[in-house]
């Protein structure tokens, strides 16, 4: 949400780099392909073209727009296991390296100051308590029009963390030089004016 937002502000392009592993996530659960089976999604991520909108930054895979949202809370369950494999985010950080070799552009994601763009000239970490973060995103879920309960999606959104902390390739930590942004009880607007004023001072 911030990222695009930002990036509407000041006219860049955006990528979600979450999106993209959602949607091999997606197409390997198409597949019936088992999360756990290494190669099988390490080919299928290789074999696999993910471009993304210019105008409404929406991701098509291999031609065809993944039903993410409808599918959120049954991706969401996988998509740390997917992420987590070497050979999917090597052929993922390839295609999202050569998206934002195109210039001007606003990317949000959890190893992207420290393995995609490792020179990006702003990097921005942010953090917020796990269960700030979970109302935030049970929030998003009933907005979307899914039933949901808060502590079910407390309990899946600290595992995705401990998952991705912990994993041994690309794991989730902030960039040495990153700028630490806390959110914890902040609106959007308030978030953005933070970002804003870094930008300012650059």
């Amino acid at each position: 949400m911030i990222g695009r937002l930002l990036a509407e502000r000041m006219g860049y392009r955006f990528l979600d780099t979450g999106t993209m592993y959602r949607a091999i996530t997606w197409l390997a659960m198409n597949q019936g392909i088992n999360p756990q089976d290494e190669a099988a999604l390490a080919d299928l991520a290789l074999r696999s073209d993910i471009q993304v909108d210019e105008k409404d930054a929406r991701v098509l895979i291999n031609g065809t727009s993944p039903p993410l949202e409808d599918q959120r809370k049954e991706i969401d369950k996988k998509v740390s296991l997917v992420a987590r494999v070497q050979g999917v985010r090597k052929a993922m950080v390839k295609q999202q390296q050569t998206l934002a070799a195109k210039g001007k552009i606003v990317v949000a994601g959890r190893d992207i100051g420290t393995v995609v763009v490792p020179n990006a000239p702003l990097k921005l970490y942010f953090q917020a308590s796990t269960q700030e973060r979970a109302k935030r995103r049970y929030q998003e879920l009933r907005d979307l029009g899914h039933s949901a309960e808060f502590n079910r999606v407390l309990e899946e959104l600290s595992a995705r963390d401990k998952l991705d902390s912990e994993r041994t390739h690309s794991p989730l930590r902030p960039a040495a030089d990153a700028h630490i942004i806390d959110s914890e009880g902040l609106t959007i607007e308030q978030v953005l004016e933070k970002i804003l004023a870094l930008i300012g001072e650059d």
